[in-house]
């Protein structure tokens, strides 16, 4: 529009605020649930808000999950809009383009353990099963507290086949972890979804990455940078948004 009216482009922003209209970043679509979907996603949301209401056990959650990194980034469109007007879309990286596996587990203090896979892998359950292994030992060595807790380790994760698996359930019995319950199709209610991957999926916009090694030191320094105070919040968000998704009657709320 600058360049069809030959103005600078705060020009045009600037008039474009004047007339009311805000700038929004563009959102992934999310999954459409169906009614099943949005009733057991309410009911376990109500069962949850009353565990934490009876007694917290934030400080006892571990959660974690898998994220795609890709060598090239694209940054999300901006456009100017009405408020409450959805903003305009913006594709997704090319799925098929050069990539490497995230895969990490954090609790309210910070990262525990994370692995990140060489392209071309992939979690599977064999995998999986000794990454819960892994992750076990990391907590032993950095989060030494858990010796003297009463309360064992509640892990978060979502409904992966690799993480449903047999093997790998059995391994979570055995280190005797508790499975929080967690409804399928929720990133909205998976903190790794909702704070942490959003996060990173920001500081990632326009990154471009010639190497395996450079987005290892990529992720590595970016999870150094991070204080406490930012694990803390994206696990304490959670009863919010519990009741965010029983006040919606187990829609997206956002």
């Amino acid at each position: 529009m600058a360049d069809m009216l030959n103005v600078a482009q705060q020009t045009i922003s600037d008039r474009l605020k004047a007339m009311g209209k805000i700038q929004k970043c563009g959102k992934w679509v999310p999954h459409e649930l169906n009614e099943r979907q949005m009733e057991n996603r309410k009911n376990t949301c109500e069962i949850l808000l009353q565990r934490h209401e009876r007694k917290s056990v934030l400080h006892r959650i571990v959660t974690g999950d898998e994220k795609w990194i890709y060598f090239k980034n694209p940054k999300r469109r901006k456009s100017w809009v009405n408020p409450g007007q959805p903003s305009a879309s913006t594709a997704k990286p090319d799925r098929f383009g050069k990539k490497a596996m995230l895969c990490v587990w954090w609790d309210q203090k910070g990262v525990v353990y994370y692995e990140l896979l060489k392209p071309g892998e992939t979690v599977n359950t064999s995998r999986y099963k000794q990454q819960m292994i892994d992750l076990n030992n990391a907590l032993i060595e950095k989060r030494p507290e858990w010796a003297r807790r009463h309360g064992k380790v509640i892990l978060l994760h979502d409904n992966a086949p690799a993480h449903k698996a047999k093997s790998v359930q059995d391994t979570i019995k055995v280190l005797g972890w508790e499975l929080l319950p967690h409804p399928p199709y929720s990133p909205d209610l998976a903190p790794s979804d909702y704070h942490l991957f959003s996060s990173i999926g920001h500081a990632l916009a326009e990154q471009r990455f010639d190497s395996y090694a450079e987005v290892e030191n990529w992720v590595s320094d970016w999870f150094a940078s991070k204080e406490e105070h930012f694990y803390w919040h994206g696990i304490h968000k959670l009863p919010k948004r519990w009741t965010k998704c029983v006040e919606s009657d187990g829609q997206y709320f956002e």
